[in-house]
């Protein structure tokens, strides 16, 4: 068990001349794990030395990293099936401190408003159309076209907040309600776009949420791709998984970090990817 007075002497230490002292603090609080993370912030707040809080600073940067790994470890054990969560482990990579559960009460907030406006045996494209109207004109939310490569259009907190997001989160949310009040909605990996479908018998119908819940056909994908010069493949047109979900919002994170300019950040998520097929989420 952690005691308070260890960490405390430790801690003195990271202001020790000597840099192989310093070096062998930090190794041994790493060593004590993330549990250690509360004990260190409790000595950021009592220390006035500025060398020792950024000192600390980093470590506590590096342990909520490691709790980063070991929350996407236990999510994707579960096959990722809730989503939320998975929003909520990328969220808290710049928000450590969130919890899910805010983020749940939110998302039951909006739902019950949108319960409200659907009625019983609707037919699929009025349930999609009376969606939009309270997802698009009663919420509010919208694409974030003026600051499309931000960090923000990736953390969940962030959208619920501003209304404001990308393809992908705004996608995210759009699902996450859509399933919740029972609707076949689920995300498509477009090249270049995140979409959604709506999946009902054989012939699907897709929703372009970045463009205001705009209904499209099969056929529309298949001019995009021509478009594009691309060949058509079964992904474009189906359901993808929650884990493709969340690959692809890191993905957009990573561009957001380079377009920053911050490329410590990015090599952080880049990290992450490259061992999601290794160690991580070899499960």
């Amino acid at each position: 068990m952690l005691k308070e007075s260890e960490i405390k002497a430790l801690v003195v230490l990271l202001d020790d001349e000597d840099s192989e002292v310093v070096t062998h603090v930090e190794e041994k609080i790493m060593s004590f794990g993330t549990n250690v993370i509360p004990l260190l912030e409790q000595e950021w707040e009592a220390t006035f030395n500025p060398i020792i809080q950024g000192k600390i600073e980093d470590l506590v940067h590096e342990l909520q990293f490691e709790l980063l790994k070991e929350r996407f470890i236990a999510w994707k054990a579960t096959d990722g099936e809730d989503l939320l969560e998975g929003l909520w482990i990328v969220a808290t990579y710049l928000y450590p401190d969130l919890e899910i559960d805010e983020l749940r009460e939110e998302i039951d907030q909006l739902y019950h408003e949108l319960w409200r406006h659907m009625e019983d045996e609707m037919a699929p494209y009025d349930q999609i159309r009376v969606f939009n109207q309270v997802f698009f004109n009663k919420f509010k939310f919208r694409a974030n076209t003026k600051n499309f490569h931000s960090p923000a259009n990736s953390m969940i907190n962030a959208v619920l907040e501003s209304k404001k997001g990308n393809p992908i989160s705004l996608c995210s949310v759009y699902m996450l309600l859509a399933q919740k009040i029972g609707l076949p909605v689920f995300g498509v990996n477009l090249p270049n776009l995140f979409i959604l479908i709506y999946q009902i018998g054989e012939e699907p119908f897709y929703i372009n949420v970045f463009n205001r819940g705009l209904i499209f056909t099969k056929d529309d994908i298949d001019n995009y791709l021509d478009s594009l010069r691309l060949e058509k493949q079964d992904i474009f047109y189906n359901a993808c998984s929650n884990l493709d979900i969340i690959l692809r919002a890191l993905r957009n994170l990573i561009v957001s970090f380079e377009k920053l300019g911050d490329y410590h950040k990015a090599d952080e998520i880049k990290l992450i990817l490259q061992k999601m097929d290794d160690q991580y989420f070899s499960l």
